[in-house]
């Protein structure tokens, strides 16, 4: 076989690459992880634009913001930290709040008027 060293030779160069930091940090739970979470402060930031606050759950509000101020912390003391969770659950955090804030002002300033 005359195409064994260029196969060879590419199959080194696919190890190489593999073996990349950026590459093995993309392929690892540190960044599909938060990837997964987006979905959450992403829904919570589409629920506030487009619907009204009679749809939101005060409990499950609560849950989230206790949530994301756990894996907030937990984000940054795991070695090594990880970034690009902090940011999805601070972001969900605030999303999270302002939702809140809506269903407070929604149940119990509108009674007072």
């Amino acid at each position: 076989c005359g195409n064994a060293p260029p196969l060879k030779k590419m199959a080194s160069r696919i190890n190489q690459l593999w073996k990349h930091p950026n590459v093995q940090w993309v392929c690892s739970t540190h960044f599909w992880g938060p990837v997964a979470n987006w979905g959450i402060p992403i829904a919570a930031i589409g629920d506030a634009y487009y619907r009204g606050p009679e749809i939101i759950s005060g409990r499950m509000t609560t849950a989230l913001c206790i949530y994301s101020a756990l894996f907030m912390r937990f984000s940054i003391v795991v070695k090594p930290r990880n970034w690009l969770l902090f940011s999805c659950h601070a972001t969900n955090e605030a999303a999270q709040m302002f939702q809140g804030f809506r269903l407070i002002r929604y149940k119990y300033a509108t009674s007072i008027v």
